[in-house]
């Protein structure tokens, strides 16, 4: 028999391992960064740092104030009504109750595919959108679950943690832009002179490539960590495991056509409960943790 799962437990270790990960990628800022600052002149690197901060924060902060418009936008989601979409609305009360919450705002998106988001930078500012075939083919309690693991990205403030990943994210990545883009217009005679300066500036071009791929991946982790984080806390709020697992057991069965994919922009596919655009080598390229792994984690709770 398989070892059982706490939900407490399974919530407190994603959320762990997550902050984790966020220092790992803050370090490989540092890293980047202490160099690079080795290898230009201070007042150069200063300049670097200055930029990459402005336009990472501009871009990510716009981002995420309008992240729910944006969401809903592409997706053609319209405002749910009590009077068509009862048992959506009926199940977002209800997870409101449990969590403490206040309602957000709910939408429906047309699509037979069975999936949902939550967007929002906190629980005052918040929504929840699930697809038309979501409401259709989902059971009572397969419905709450699926809201209650949305309604937990809010309470566990996700969108605002992944921000401030993306951020980080966003300096390393414009800090070795510049690094690079400098050393080619310089001809590669910027900085030290010598043997010690050629391997400091060797280790600097390999970290300027290497450091925006591998936080990405970091970040990709995190996402995994945080879906994880949502289905136990999902559990948390219904107190049914069940019916979260059964969802995603649907999930996983449903044939999905090209024309029913192409409403999922990929820009906003890492927000759904189930990555749309399923692909065969997920791990560490996939925003989203195995479904058979989170069912598997859902039954053992």
């Amino acid at each position: 028999m398989s070892e059982r799962i706490s939900f407490h437990k399974e919530i407190q270790n994603n959320k762990i391992k997550s902050f984790l990960l966020m220092i790992s990628i803050v370090l490989i800022l540092i890293i980047l960064g202490y160099v690079i600052a080795r290898i230009l002149d201070p007042s150069y690197f200063f300049l670097i740092m200055v930029i990459s901060i402005i336009f990472s924060l501009s871009y990510t902060l716009i981002s995420y104030y309008n992240a729910d418009k944006i969401a809903l936008a592409s997706v053609n989601a319209r405002p749910a009504s009590r009077v068509h979409h009862r048992n959506f609305v009926e199940a977002a009360e209800n997870m409101a109750l449990a969590s403490g919450l206040p309602i957000p705002k709910l939408y429906v998106m047309e699509s037979n595919q069975i999936n949902a988001f939550a967007s929002g930078r906190n629980p005052q500012n918040s929504v929840v959108c699930v697809t038309s075939g979501a409401i259709e083919k989902l059971s009572k309690q397969e419905l709450e679950g699926v809201i209650a693991h949305e309604m937990s990205h809010i309470a566990n403030y996700d969108i605002r943690f992944m921000t401030f990943t993306a951020i980080a994210i966003g300096m390393i990545s414009i800090i070795a832009e510049f690094f690079l883009r400098s050393l080619w217009f310089s001809g590669g005679n910027r900085g030290r002179d010598g043997k010690s300066g050629a391997i400091l500036i060797i280790v600097g071009i390999a970290l300027s490539i290497i450091a925006p791929l591998l936080s990405n991946l970091v970040s990709l982790a995190i996402s995994r960590k945080r879906e994880f984080a949502a289905d136990a806390t999902g559990v948390k709020l219904t107190r049914y495991p069940p019916g979260l697992s059964s969802a995603l057991k649907k999930i996983k069965h449903e044939q999905t056509n090209k024309e029913d994919k192409h409403k999922f922009p990929k820009a906003v596919a890492p927000l759904f409960i189930s990555d749309p655009y399923k692909k065969k080598f997920r791990n560490l390229f996939s925003t989203h943790p195995d479904i058979d792994d989170r069912i598997s984690r859902l039954e053992r709770m």
